[in-house]
């Protein structure tokens, strides 16, 4: 096929539950390819010599390799080019903003001058990840022979998965501890089931356990053990840290003590790993608001604004200071939301939360905004309209304004340097930290990233792990 041939293919549609049914329940809501489709949509690839594509793949993936291979209608092999080098391609085809990565460089877009008909590579990634787990068609990983080193990971995120998997097939003796009772990180306690269906997380765990990674649960690095204890103690020849960014900010204005007010982080934990919206099956308690305020305008915003009409809402607000054009949530995300019926309030930010003689939020008193000169990151900073308050009746309020760095291991761990923002400080080579034989990567390292970014992290550390115990 040629190029001008390979233009004239129209992008394919991936189909999606209608908004009105998926805003009320908890089913996925991209229904992903059909076969023809995948295929078709990987035939739109135009083998670009120069594979500009991979220079937006924090993992490098051989985009072309895989997508002619899908084109083939040989997703197994597909399949196998993508895990030489990422180990979630079902989750990243789902979750990770190839927008802002491998699409964003992909040829076909640029010659058809619209970012929106580049290859959908995420998609096909996803397709070719979901095919073979269904059809049982996923290949054996093969496992090197014992080295007799023991290795342990603490964290179960994208990040960790990677590097347990890594180092096992090393021959490594890998245990995993996780301070929840289950595994999967921010993939089972963060993202929603409606984008990330749990399901996938735990066939992903399922791989690790085959490997012969052993997971020790309700495990918590720094309170049940310390990590200085592993080496000193337990006898592990290396340890990696990938505990994310769990630790939540607030706004710090007058309210946020008020019941009804809760992190994003909390609200979503709640309803996603502890399944609070099965009200049938599970105990978890779970404030259930009637007219909901987000604030804050990242995928996690969107997430629990989203989140809240599943759980019965009659209103959701998403509060954002600035426009909509510099909202930082994927723009997939921000249309679905809007379809769904959340109700954006732009170039808008609380000033403080109102509570009622209970101590119970009520009302939410807001300021409007208008954008000034661009700040440090190039976007143009909201400046307060000053007399422009109004109130929002509202009986729940969600601050998802971002993570910082989870405090727990670098406060009990003596000698661990981190940055001031509470970020681990390592080796950029190697993911060592300042402690010889411990390594670090993911979120506790970047700050709050993408899953894809998480996984080369772990990917580097692993590298990082294996040199240091074959030296």
């Amino acid at each position: 096929m040629t190029a001008k041939e390979k233009m004239a293919i129209p992008p394919q549609i991936m189909p999606e539950q209608d908004p009105k049914v998926r805003a009320h329940n908890m089913n996925e809501v991209a229904l992903g390819f059909p076969k023809e489709a995948a295929m078709l949509e990987a035939s739109r690839c135009l083998n670009c010599a120069n594979k500009p594509c991979m220079q937006g793949c924090p993992v490098a993936i051989d985009i072309p390799g895989f997508l002619a291979k899908a084109a083939e209608g040989d997703f197994a092999a597909a399949l196998s080019i993508i895990k030489e080098t990422s180990l979630l391609p079902a989750v990243c085809g789902r979750v990770c903003p190839q927008e802002k990565q491998c699409q964003k460089f992909c040829t076909m877009g640029k010659l058809l001058k619209d970012a929106d008909k580049a290859v959908a590579i995420g998609r096909v990634e996803r397709f070719c990840a979901d095919y073979a787990r269904e059809n049982g068609t996923e290949e054996a990983v093969e496992r090197k022979p014992a080295t007799g080193k023991r290795v342990a990971v603490i964290g179960s995120g994208p990040a960790s998965i990677t590097c347990a998997a890594d180092c096992a097939k090393a021959g490594h003796d890998v245990t995993m501890f996780e301070a929840f009772h289950k595994c999967g990180g921010v993939l089972v306690y963060g993202i929603p089931e409606f984008r990330l269906p749990k399901a996938i997380v735990q066939h992903e765990i399922d791989g690790l356990k085959a490997l012969g990674v052993k997971i020790e649960n309700n495990f918590c690095i720094g309170r049940t053990r310390k990590l200085a204890a592993l080496v000193k103690e337990d006898g592990f020849d290396a340890v990696f840290v990938g505990t994310g960014a769990g630790l939540p900010k607030f706004m710090d204005i007058e309210g946020e003590n008020l019941n009804g007010v809760f992190s994003a982080n909390e609200y979503l934990t709640r309803a996603n790993l502890m399944r609070a919206y099965m009200e049938n099956k599970a105990d978890t308690p779970f404030w259930h608001g009637k007219r909901v305020a987000v604030l804050g305008g990242g995928n996690v915003a969107m997430d629990a604004s989203r989140m809240a009409l599943r759980l019965g809402a009659e209103k959701s607000y998403l509060i954002y200071r600035r426009s909509e054009a510099e909202i930082p949530a994927r723009g997939e995300e921000i249309n679905n939301a809007q379809e769904e019926g959340v109700e954006f309030l732009l170039l808008q930010n609380a000033k403080r939360i109102i509570g009622d003689d209970q101590g119970k939020v009520c009302g939410i008193e807001c300021l409007k905004y208008e954008l000034g000169e661009p700040d440090a990151s190039g976007r143009r900073s909201p400046v307060e309209i000053p007399g422009s308050e109004f109130t929002l009746d509202v009986d729940t309020v969600v601050v998802a304004i971002g993570n910082e760095s989870n405090p727990l291991i670098p406060a009990t761990t003596e000698g661990l340097e981190v940055d001031k923002r509470g970020h681990i400080i390592v080796n950029p080579e190697t993911n060592m930290t300042s402690i010889p034989g411990v390594f670090a990567g993911g979120d506790i390292v970047l700050g709050a990233a993408t899953v894809i970014l998480a996984m080369g992290e772990g990917r580097r550390a692993a590298a990082g792990i294996n040199a240091w115990l074959n030296a």
